[in-house]
């Protein structure tokens, strides 16, 4: 890998944009790029190779502070990634063969697992990063691996590198949760939901694009209400529902007028209880929902994370959904997924069904 040469192409990127410095040289040539491996490591997993002694200092506790910060909006404490550190004495083959790798170094530092990934960084590479004390991050894809990113994070010094990060957190979270996305969705759109193509077209004109596996519970005029049941208590119970209504106001909008429109079509559509028809499902207020704003297929969304629970308290989950706002319309889409798991965590389901809901967005559909 040629660092001077990723350097070189700083000023091509959108460095003054997003605040990252992203390079991609290609990695290996294409005849030995082929034979490199796949990318191998479970969704959510991280592999950050540190000296480990930096790892047990302010450095590390950043990094962990980024990558292992909770998740909003969820019923119990869930991490949004799973960072595993290793020493770069330690690296083994099976080890860099990861996913998602994330290099983290301080050119001052002599210690000598930092010093090993020093090495790796040419002299001129180093000049141009101490003259710039915003560059800080480096981005190679299939370095070791077919599928794989790798991350680069250094700094001059630590107290640098580290204003760095805090001050980027957010856009190296959304960097791994983006890949996340993409990977996750390559799996779940393998085969996709012909029935589901056809009523999102017919009912929202909104191309749905839902995983052969997720089957129709519901249909009502302006409703739709999918489900992937499962029979076994190790695998998650997630359900998806997509509902359009008219749009006269900003203050539907609203958080508390949104949560008004969960349990308004959720009470007499949801069941919690296949047994027991007079039991629904409400939004959790104890424990408020967190909203954001977003943009969907170029629409104004509106994101809401919380947690759910039947009327009798029987059952619980969490759930995600989006208020997508379609002024040219007059409508708002409102889609939802929720999963019921107990006492498993909900981070992969969630992350499941986020890819689904942005993946469906408001892409209008096709006509015939």
């Amino acid at each position: 890998m040629n660092y001077s040469k990723c350097f070189a192409l700083i000023p091509c990127i959108l460095f003054a944009i997003v605040g990252l410095v992203a390079c991609d040289n290609g990695g290996a040539g294409g005849a030995e790029k082929s034979s490199l491996p796949k990318a191998r490591g479970a969704f959510g997993e991280i592999i950050l190779v540190i000296d480990s002694t930096k790892f047990a200092g302010p450095v590390g506790e950043i990094l962990t502070e980024i990558f292992e910060e909770d998740i909003k909006g969820i019923i119990r404490e869930e991490s949004l990634f799973n960072l595993k550190s290793v020493d770069p004495r330690s690296l083994t083959r099976i080890l860099k063969m990861a996913t998602n790798m994330v290099y983290v170094t301080t050119f001052d530092d002599p210690k000598p697992g930092s010093r090993v990934i020093n090495n790796q960084f040419t002299e001129e590479s180093k000049v141009m990063a101490k003259e710039d004390p915003n560059l800080f991050m480096l981005r190679e894809k299939d370095e070791f691996a077919i599928g794989q990113d790798v991350i680069y994070l250094f700094g001059n010094n630590e107290e640098q590198l580290i204003q760095n990060l805090r001050q980027n957190k957010s856009k190296l979270q959304n960097l791994f949760l983006s890949k996340e996305r993409e990977r996750l969705g390559k799996a779940l759109f393998n085969r996709k939901n012909s029935l589901a193509t056809v009523l999102g077209r017919d009912k929202f004109g909104v191309e749905l694009s839902l995983p052969a596996s997720y089957q129709l519970a519901k249909e009502e005029d302006q409703f739709l209400w999918f489900r992937q049941p499962t029979p076994r208590t190790d695998k998650p119970d997630i359900s998806l529902l997509f509902y359009m209504t008219d749009y006269t106001d900003e203050s539907e909008v609203f958080p508390e007028n949104i949560i008004a429109l969960r349990n308004s079509i959720l009470k007499p559509r949801v069941f919690a209880d296949p047994s027991n028809k007079d039991s629904f499902l409400v939004t959790e207020t104890l424990e408020p929902p967190v909203f954001s704003n977003t943009t969907i297929d170029g629409q104004y969304a509106v994101e809401m994370r919380g947690a759910w629970k039947s009327n009798n308290l029987s059952m619980g989950g969490s759930f995600l959904s989006y208020t997508v706002v379609d002024a040219e319309r007059g409508k708002i889409f409102y889609i939802e997924g929720f999963v019921y798991y107990p006492s498993e965590a909900h981070r992969a389901p969630l992350r499941e069904i986020e890819t689904i809901l942005v993946a469906t967005g408001m892409k209008a559909a096709e006509s015939n």
